[in-house]
């Protein structure tokens, strides 16, 4: 049998066909199957898959693992940012309250503290003396002319003075911050001396029977610088001996703070009369000017015997 072989399309042929072909499916489209609502609602209604049980399935599959995040107490177990600055205060406040307690931490505050007041100490004591110098420059310049070299020299008064007042203050301030209080009758005689002369020249033009007229306003002005200085040089010496033995370690037995010194001046005392044979720790403050704790540690050491 032979097999005749058909002729090639020629290619104008096949262009006419496809055109063809498309015109048709223009004209008659395939028919697609779109889902009816009405059958869908009716498949929900008999299943019980409708939108609301969703809704509440999901509802119920929220609340189911709400629970049992809520078990986990993980989250409590965070620092909030208050939290955490609570803690650093109260641990930062524990801190200071023990390094409060260290020994050399009490002894820097307390140089701190006498520091400051020195210096307070000695800025009053330095504007007193410029009040009262102007008082006694007029004393000693005594109605001299202004400019003349009288007048210039009653400037200088007041300062040498003030100076020399200041060698003394200085000298037992400074030892009484070394524990040792200077109470030699030669000192305390020439720092009474000079504040005699300080408040006598300041208050001499404005006594009674001596300003024409009086006025006690006056007075009282010109006699403060004075009276300030000499609260300040009598004092401060007395305050810087207490701050010397303020932080030193409390005493081990009778004679632990007891200065040999100072115990050998109140025998001598006691030999001599003017103190009696027991004298009490407050009338050994009193006649020696020292500072309690010392005066208490002569009264136990010369009760022990040593």
């Amino acid at each position: 049998m032979t097999t005749i072989p058909l002729p090639a399309p020629e290619p104008d042929e096949v262009a006419r066909g496809l055109a063809a072909l498309e015109r048709h499916l223009a004209q008659h489209p395939p028919a697609v199957d779109v889902p009816d609502q009405t059958d869908r609602a009716d498949r929900e209604e008999v299943s019980g898959e409708t939108a609301r049980v969703r809704r509440l399935r999901a509802e119920v599959a929220e609340a189911r693992r709400l629970a049992e995040l809520q078990d986990d107490d993980t989250p409590l177990l965070v620092e909030s940012p208050r939290v955490r600055r609570l803690r650093q205060a109260a641990h930062e406040a524990g801190r200071l309250a023990e390094l409060a307690q260290d020994p050399a931490m009490r002894i820097y505050q307390s140089m701190r503290v006498r520091r400051l007041l020195v210096g307070v100490a000695l800025t009053s004591l330095t504007l007193a003396l410029a009040w009262s110098t102007a008082g006694v420059q007029a004393f000693a310049a005594d109605g001299a002319p202004v400019g003349s070299p009288v007048w210039w020299f009653a400037w200088l008064v007041e300062p040498f003075l003030s100076l020399a007042l200041l060698v003394v203050v200085g000298a037992r301030a400074y030892l009484g911050t070394r524990g040792h209080v200077l109470d030699h009758p030669t000192l305390v005689k020439v720092e009474r001396l000079f504040l005699a002369l300080t408040v006598g020249m300041n208050a001499w033009p404005y006594l009674p029977l001596v300003a024409e007229p009086f006025n006690l306003a006056r007075l009282v002005l010109h006699i403060l610088g004075p009276v300030v200085a000499v609260a300040i040089t009598t004092a401060l010496p007395v305050i810087l001996a207490a701050f010397s033995h303020l932080d030193q370690p409390a005493p081990t037995g009778p004679t632990y703070w007891a200065n040999t010194e100072l115990v050998n001046r109140v025998r001598a005392l006691i030999q001599s009369g003017e103190l009696p044979d027991s004298p009490s720790a407050t009338r050994i403050q009193r006649t020696l000017r020292c500072g309690m704790d010392d005066a208490r540690a002569v009264r136990d050491a010369l009760a022990g015997g040593a």
